[in-house]
């Protein structure tokens, strides 16, 4: 499976997992742990998934995207719509997470 569905996939898993154990953290019911520590177990697996030769340049371009993907879970299920500042913070990321994985490297 290529890095720019593997990507995606882990940091809705991670967003999840995490936003799970937030609730849980504010006053949710422990039963929010279950789902959220399988998500988390589903974005480790898919993570390791990713084909970049080394796991921090793996993990280092993730970041990029799941920063992204942040701003995503914010507007689409926190109902807080990014602002200028966000989405150009983000577009830097995701730029960067591109340049760290598809960079041309010797050997």
């Amino acid at each position: 499976m290529p890095a720019a569905l593997l990507y995606p996939l882990a940091a809705l898993a991670e967003i999840a997992g995490c936003f799970a154990v937030w609730a849980w953290w504010r006053g949710a019911s422990p039963l929010w742990l279950v789902p959220g520590l399988l998500c988390l177990a589903v974005f480790a697996g898919l993570l390791a998934m990713v084909e970049a030769g080394f796991a921090g340049r793996a993990f280092a371009a993730y970041g990029g995207i799941y920063i992204a993907a942040s701003l995503v879970w914010m507007w689409v299920v926190e109902e807080q719509r990014p602002d200028l500042w966000d989405v150009a913070g983000a577009g830097l990321c995701v730029l960067g997470a591109g340049l760290i994985l598809l960079a041309p490297r010797a050997g």
